[in-house]
């Protein structure tokens, strides 16, 4: 059997039922993990834990089948807690912090049977969306790699999550969203995944960059596989899919800005689908979106981060202070943010001047953001929707250098992503076809109204029938 192409959902049936064992299914994602080193998608890989959990659950017999998850391997980002494996959020000075215990988020899914392969490789401290990180390597270049072109980004900052699903490697793991950070890799590596309603996930034992802003989510092969994920670790009853007759989807302008030719294709030849399903289409405008997602976006995250990542290193027990932990930054682009901004709690101004963080903050919780989840609100309610459709990210992967963690890429891939976080709502990302010329994945993204992920993810369980899976990388 080809167990590379096998969803969570598949390897979960087909072990519940006896026809394949835990130890070859784990013995086959830590072999393809080895082959595909040059991907840098792992930076701890548990061969010896993962066999040890995959003998006890074939040992178990009949037991067993009584777990969602039992014996099916899935990956954790590594700056998720896993008791007993190294949690460095992809940063120097925690490479050799050891948690004793598992995350609430990875409690839940061990409970379930998953058995952990391993740590994926991220965004150094989660700080971005290319995975250009320069302190861990496994292949001969830094950065981890696109699953479908070795030359590329994996997106970030669950880069490693991302490249793993996409190349197969596992059917499903987590990655945590703070402005895009499970979507962008899930879209760049043709991949499926969930941001819940900020809350919906419990935060313990994951290294932060914003309460307000942050959480958990999952990254999986089709849209099945991301609800039973989500049932796992948020609870609630099997969703089924939607009627897609009874769906109303809008679309808003300015988040269809800044394409490239391959993802307006795909883009607008996704909507005819839609349509075609019997999906009501709606267009309409929400023309301060980009003003208020401004005032909310950085502000909270690099103000948060000091204050949110001091209290992290004292829960570690590490004895690390933040400065020493930034001292030992490697990846330049993010050693420039808490240099200059989180440090010393500061926010870029007009004219390359440095404001005081603490009043735009302020501004930004009391007013802003309320503004924001307000027009949501209303675009939702006054155009009855479902959910609004765009562009996961406006370009297919870029090039993989120190050039791609440019705070303009960064500003670009979260261009559509980054709004919803900061509303606190969910949002889906579904794969919808390679590129005409490219070749490479591209993502349609579906934000619902706050707590309406379950019904979010029956419309992308529906729209896995539409789209299909992506063909695996060549």
């Amino acid at each position: 059997m080809n167990f590379d192409q096998l969803t969570l959902t598949q390897a979960a049936a087909e072990l519940a039922a006896g026809k394949i064992t835990s130890h070859a299914l784990t013995s086959a994602a830590l072999a393809h993990a080895k082959a595909n080193a040059d991907l840098n998608a792992f930076v701890t890989l548990d061969e010896a834990g993962a066999l040890k959990a995959a003998v006890a659950f074939d040992a178990q017999g009949a037991g067993a089948a009584s777990k969602p998850l039992g014996g099916v391997p899935i990956v954790i980002k590594d700056n998720i807690e896993v008791a007993g494996l190294p949690c460095s959020a992809g940063t120097p000075a925690l490479k050799d912090y050891v948690p004793k215990a598992d995350a609430p988020v990875v409690a839940k899914l061990r409970a379930a049977g998953a058995v952990i392969i391993g740590k994926t490789s991220m965004h150094e401290l989660a700080f971005g969306i290319s995975g250009y990180n320069t302190a861990f390597k496994t292949g001969t270049e830094f950065g981890v790699r696109n699953a479908y072109d070795r030359a590329l980004i994996a997106g970030g900052s669950s880069s490693g999550t991302g490249a793993a699903v996409g190349a197969r490697i596992v059917a499903g793991g987590l990655g945590t969203d703070t402005g895009g950070s499970v979507r962008v890799p899930a879209a760049l590596n043709g991949c499926a995944s969930l941001r819940p309603t900020a809350g919906r996930y419990p935060q313990q034992g994951i290294a932060p960059i914003s309460h307000t802003r942050d959480t958990a989510g999952p990254i999986a092969a089709t849209m099945t596989d991301v609800a039973l994920l989500d049932r796992i670790i948020a609870g609630g009853d099997e969703v089924t899919p939607a009627d897609l007759k009874q769906v109303r989807i809008g679309l808003v302008k300015t988040m269809l800005t800044n394409l490239d030719a391959d993802t307006d294709a795909a883009f607008q030849a996704a909507v005819a689908k839609l349509k075609a399903q019997g999906v009501t289409v709606v267009e309409t405008e929400m023309p301060e979106l980009t003003g208020l997602n401004g005032q909310v976006g950085f502000p909270v995250a690099l103000y948060e981060a000091y204050d949110d990542m001091v209290a992290y290193l004292k829960h570690t027990g590490t004895g690390l202070s933040i400065d020493a932990l930034a001292k030992d930054i490697a990846s330049l682009d993010v050693k420039g943010i808490f240099d200059g901004l989180v440090i010393p709690r500061k926010l870029p101004g007009p004219d390359n001047t440095l404001l005081d963080a603490a009043p735009i903050y302020d501004a930004a919780i009391k007013t802003a953001r309320p503004a924001l989840q307000s027009l949501y609100s209303r675009t939702f309610a006054g155009n009855k929707l479902d959910a609004i459709a765009f562009p996961t990210t406006p370009r297919v992967a870029i090039a993989s250098n120190p050039e791609s963690s440019s705070l303009e890429n960064f500003g670009l891939f979260i261009q559509n992503t980054d709004p919803g976080s900061n509303a606190g709502i969910p949002g889906i990302q579904i794969p919808i076809a390679l590129g005409a010329t490219s070749g490479l994945p591209i993502g349609l993204e579906l934000d619902g109204p706050a707590g309406s992920d379950e019904r979010l993810l029956a419309i992308g369980m529906a729209l896995d029938a539409v789209f299909g899976r992506l063909p695996p990388p060549r």
